[in-house]
């Protein structure tokens, strides 16, 4: 199975492009860490991002979702565990057992992703949402952090620039040598 990282800053058009590679019919995985926050939310919890847990729940729904993916043929997933590393040193909260534990099944030859990871640049904007409460100028302090990340686990960034949906997942599909089936 080939599996590809989208990553970037929130805001940066990750989701939108996920969705329309998964129109063009491509297997695709959510981002887990949006799905956490909503369903603490939903449970009365205002800024779940704040608990000392949350890094570790982020890490079960993203391995859980890992697992599920599992089919033979390319798949794009929305974020990786790298991305939660990113989120924690971010957030300045410690990296629990089971993410330090994700990390070191990634990074173990052969790997459970590709190489490299496809850095979506920012759009020039953050829009704002119940999960997503950051101005564009800690968004850009929040992609370097990523940027760090994925280099101290040894993937390869591959900059998607802000464009069209469409130009951007062609030059995805371009790269990965995936067009249309």
């Amino acid at each position: 199975m080939r599996r590809h990282i989208l990553t970037g800053t929130p805001g940066a058009g990750k989701t939108t492009v996920l969705r329309a590679l998964a129109a063009r019919g491509h297997r695709t995985v959510a981002e887990a860490a949006t799905d956490v926050i909503a369903r603490e939310q939903a449970r009365g919890v205002p800024e779940p991002w704040t608990a000392p847990d949350f890094i570790a729940h982020v890490t079960a729904e993203q391995r859980a979702r890992q697992e599920a993916a599992d089919a033979p043929g390319p798949c794009f997933f929305d974020r990786s565990p790298v991305c939660t590393h990113a989120l924690a040193t971010y957030l300045g909260h410690p990296v629990p057992p089971a993410l330090t534990a994700e990390l070191t099944r990634l990074s173990t030859p052969p790997g459970l992703y590709e190489p490299y990871v496809f850095l979506l640049r920012p759009l020039g904007f953050v829009e704002p949402t119940a999960a997503r409460r950051i101005s564009y100028e800690d968004a850009l302090a929040f992609e370097k952090v990523h940027e760090e990340s994925y280099r101290r686990f040894g993937f390869r960034l591959v900059e998607i620039p802000a464009a069209s949906v469409e130009e951007r997942v062609d030059r995805i599909l371009a790269s990965v040598g995936a067009g249309e089936d």
